[in-house]
């Protein structure tokens, strides 16, 4: 048998798809590794997002923390006033009571005596 250009091809095409399945094997594995290296550039980008997330929680928490406190002690003097208030109220209405029992003493005992009798028919019952 001869040589004939058909046989003569086929080494060259056997090479040439052993060089492109070499080449295509090559391209894959590099492909992987840069798929590698955009999966762990992510993965350091996440953790760095995450970290910065925190940071921005801690802050944030800590600022509520403070404006939580703030209006705490707000309320709370605002609460001292208010009883303060009260207080003064109580004082100025124990005053005219005290007054008008000593102007007018009978009227103070005869109101005394009908609220004690409506509690006492309230309680009967």
């Amino acid at each position: 048998m001869a040589n004939t250009p058909e046989m003569a091809s086929t080494p060259t095409s056997a090479a040439r798809k052993a060089a492109a399945s070499a080449t295509g094997a090559l391209q894959e594995k590099n492909r992987e590794q840069e798929l590698e290296a955009q999966v762990s550039q992510l993965q350091d980008d996440l953790k760095a997002i995450t970290e910065t997330l925190r940071k921005l929680t801690e802050e944030k928490a800590g600022e509520v923390k403070d404006i939580a406190q703030a209006e705490f002690r707000q309320l709370k003097r605002r609460g001292k006033h208010m009883i303060e208030d009260a207080q003064d109220q109580a004082v100025e209405y124990e005053e005219q009571l005290k007054d008008t029992i000593r102007e007018k003493p009978l009227t103070a005992v005869a109101a005394a005596a009908g609220i004690g009798f409506v509690l006492a028919l309230l309680t009967r019952h």
